[in-house]
């Protein structure tokens, strides 16, 4: 398994206790996932990934419910509802991580760990969420663009052989 596959298990995991027990839990986390996972890097990543989702639970959970349409956020699944979570928050906040890995990790998680159903579920919130956020960077790039400066670069592709 790849690396930061599996740290995006790891936060799934704790971000799931973390759902479920409170906020106490956070003060948690790096003793959970050292205990969890050896490997240093994929330890990094998946408190990166823990510990940015923590910090912007509440604008995640409001971009959530705002393409949620007939779906309340607490009455989703724990598994779909944190699996969301994490990956919008990569969708918003991790720049170095393309748009299309974040939703296709979230996917197979969301396959992996809920229910038949939820791979499709997770796919179409997502793809709106990246959708309300493009047009915004596609005007902010435009706009630089246009006042003679470099764009931003966009970040690079996940590479398989890096894990």
């Amino acid at each position: 398994m790849k690396k930061r596959t599996r740290s995006r298990e790891l936060a799934l995991q704790f971000l799931y206790q973390l759902d479920l027990r409170g906020d106490e839990l956070m003060a948690e986390s790096k003793d959970w996932v050292r205990g969890e996972e050896r490997d240093d890097e994929t330890q990094k990543f998946a408190l990166r990934l823990i510990e940015g989702t923590f910090e912007h639970w509440d604008e995640i959970d409001s971009s959530i419910q705002s393409v949620a349409q007939n779906w309340n956020i607490s009455r989703m699944a724990v598994v779909d509802r944190n699996v969301l979570r994490l990956a919008t928050y990569e969708l918003l906040h991790c720049k170095d991580i393309p748009p299309k890995v974040a939703i296709n990790e979230a996917i197979e998680l969301g396959k992996r760990y809920s229910t038949s159903n939820s791979g499709a579920f997770i796919n179409g919130i997502l793809d709106k969420i990246m959708n309300r956020t493009r047009p915004e960077k596609d005007a902010k790039a435009a706009a630089k663009a246009a006042a003679g400066a470099t764009p931003e670069p966009q970040g690079e592709i996940d590479d398989p052989s890096e894990d």
